[in-house]
């Protein structure tokens, strides 16, 4: 397993709209073993393959208090979502360090291959829910801070920004 380069807001190529993964092949899998230790490692608990700059419609999910579970959904779809909404803290790991909130659906259901090509649905709540609509998000090519107002987005905005060329700097060094 290899540990994946996650993309950093403003990159332009977050805003990449994902396509459908073609295949369930060996490439898929390395690939999903490879985004779940780079998502293990970053101490996350979601990550789109749009977020590594694979631009195909796949996550990779475990939000268990123990990192046990481990979720593949690829080509997810959103079949129901529940009405209500609740605002929630969240963070992403193309955006280290911010963290805000955002109105979700309290509920969604989900349907999607898993790592073996089949099909299966999948009913969260709760932070899975959150973290599922955060992730398919990206595979829309749109990243949480969006939610937020303008003015809110340029500050990070500038924040990401400063902060990379800071990295890039000292690495210079």
């Amino acid at each position: 397993m290899a540990l994946l380069p996650i993309l950093c807001y403003p990159d332009p190529r977050l805003h990449t709209v994902a396509k459908p993964v073609a295949a369930v092949d060996d490439r898929i899998q390395t690939l999903v073993a490879d985004m779940f230790a780079t998502m293990y490692d970053a101490n996350g608990i979601g990550l789109a393959a749009t977020q590594v700059n694979v631009h195909e419609r796949l996550i990779v999910i475990d939000a268990s208090e123990d990192r046990d579970q481990p979720l593949v959904l690829i080509n997810p779809e959103v079949v129901w979502a529940s009405p209500e909404t609740q605002v929630s803290d969240e963070g992403c790991l193309s955006v280290p360090g911010i963290y805000d909130g955002v109105a979700r659906s309290v509920a969604v259901r989900v349907t999607a291959l898993n790592l073996d090509g089949q099909p299966h649905t999948v009913e969260a709540e709760g932070l899975l829910a959150v973290c599922i609509q955060h992730e398919m998000d990206h595979l829309l090519g749109k990243v949480f801070v969006e939610y937020l107002s303008p003015l809110k987005r340029n500050r990070i905005k500038t924040k990401m920004v400063k902060a990379r060329q800071l990295a890039e700097r000292e690495a210079g060094r």
